[in-house]
């Protein structure tokens, strides 16, 4: 796909679909409740369809209504009914690593395989040697720490275990969720240095659901066992990760976005983004209907920034970073190599080729500024450096996306929503 720039600042209010961190989890925690919860706002992408279809075959009874971007799910109360299943979740990480804890609930057999991205680059060991810890039979198939996992279950007693989180906080999002239904609740030690805004997430949708966490300063949490999630109406708020790319789209070309239906009281840590943008000049507005980004009518500023907290919209900055008036150089997100792609590796390699200086580091790269040279960009099976590179077109000529269709996996309206810009 061809993008085609945009040689005017654009005005536009934009919607983006549910947050996926915030479906998937609610998907989940609503089929351990035990009713009728409802989940409105709700992504319908690549993922959450995985994490559905995953728990229907585990027999959770979910009715599925995407014009109205509505789930109702009938929870089990904790209960898994089905002693074995085989469960493909494609490349999607949240899924099979909350998966792989949920099903230690129940008793049987239970396989989760994935795409080849989850079989040789996205790590899951951590999060199977704190399930062993506390009882669990889990293991996977080729030893090699990547799907497919094997889990043999005989029900969860809980207790104390330790967790590396270095590689991903999605294996304490794993443990958080399922620990209420483990016989003696459940303790956990956090060990390896990882920033926390989607336990934030995670505990936000506990919360909403009835279940106390008790945490120690993230290093140390507590779910006391015999707690039950309690059904409910819940909405999903918009996914702030996917609302950057139109706040960046504002500051390259100096125009005007509004994202409808954010706000700054979100546990989204991506949200973060915008004061980014106003080191670089933009100008930011919150009000009760969105967030709205305005770009400097000069050139973009320069920055330095530590991107750890919010790594997913590194790419987002490292799309727009050539066309400022200095250096950009993004910090201390090492943890992204073990994403959908080594996401820094990437970003280097795709901005080298539209011939963009670029210093690679171990946990960040420097960017600086350059003209824009024509280039097919490579992808990766990321949705994030699809939807992050299709910014560059909107500034410079000649740059096509390959594998456009990545975007399903979040965002599968992506290249539609973008198409607004040019009204």
């Amino acid at each position: 796909m061809e993008i085609q720039p945009i040689r005017k600042p654009i005005n536009a209010t934009i919607e983006v679909p549910g947050s996926k961190s915030y479906t998937n989890r609610a998907l989940l925690v609503a089929a351990m409740a035990r009713g009728t919860s409802t989940l409105t706002g709700a992504l319908f992408s690549d993922d959450t369809r995985y994490m559905s279809a995953s728990l229907r075959k585990l027999g959770v009874k979910i009715d599925a209504d995407e014009k109205q971007a509505r789930f109702d799910i009938h929870g089990n109360g904790g209960d898994i009914p089905v002693s074995s299943a085989d469960l493909y979740i494609g490349n999607s990480g949240t899924t099979s690593r909350s998966l792989t804890a949920y099903v230690s609930l129940g008793h049987g057999k239970f396989i989760i395989d994935g795409d080849e991205p989850m079989r040789h680059g996205r790590p899951i060991a951590d999060l199977l040697d704190a399930l062993r810890q506390i009882g669990v039979s889990a293991r996977t198939q080729f030893e090699n720490g990547h799907l497919p996992v094997i889990i043999e279950a005989d029900g969860l007693e809980g207790g104390k275990t330790q967790l590396d989180i270095s590689k991903s906080s999605q294996f304490l999002t794993a443990l958080l969720l399922i620990a209420p239904y483990a016989k003696n609740g459940m303790e956990i030690e956090v060990l390896g240095s990882r920033t926390m805004p989607y336990i934030d997430i995670t505990r936000s949708v506990m919360t909403a659901f009835g279940v106390q966490v008790i945490s120690e300063d993230y290093k140390f949490f507590r779910i006391e066992g015999g707690q039950q999630y309690q059904p409910r109406v819940y909405n999903i708020e918009p996914d702030a990760s996917n609302a950057s790319y139109f706040f960046a789209a504002a500051a390259l070309t100096g125009g005007r976005v509004t994202v409808q239906h954010l706000n700054l009281d979100s546990a989204q840590g991506d949200l973060q983004f915008i004061h980014i943008l106003e080191q670089m000049g933009c100008q930011t507005n919150v009000s009760n209907t969105g967030i709205t980004v305005t770009g400097p009518r000069c050139q973009l500023k320069g920055v330095d920034v530590d991107m750890r907290t919010i790594s997913d919209t590194a790419l987002t900055l490292a799309a727009i970073a050539p066309f400022a008036d200095s250096k950009v150089t993004i910090r201390n997100i090492e943890h992204t190599r073990w994403q959908e792609t080594d996401r820094i590796h990437a970003m280097v390699t795709e901005l080298r080729k539209l011939g963009v200086p670029v210093v690679e580091h171990q946990d960040g790269l420097e960017i600086s500024p350059a003209s824009i040279t024509p280039a097919a960009i490579d992808t990766y099976e990321d949705h994030r450096v699809a939807m992050a590179f299709s910014l560059v077109g909107l500034k410079a000529n000649g740059i096509r996306i390959k594998d456009p269709e990545c975007v399903n996996k979040t965002f599968p309206d992506y290249f539609e929503v973008l198409e607004q810009l040019y009204a």
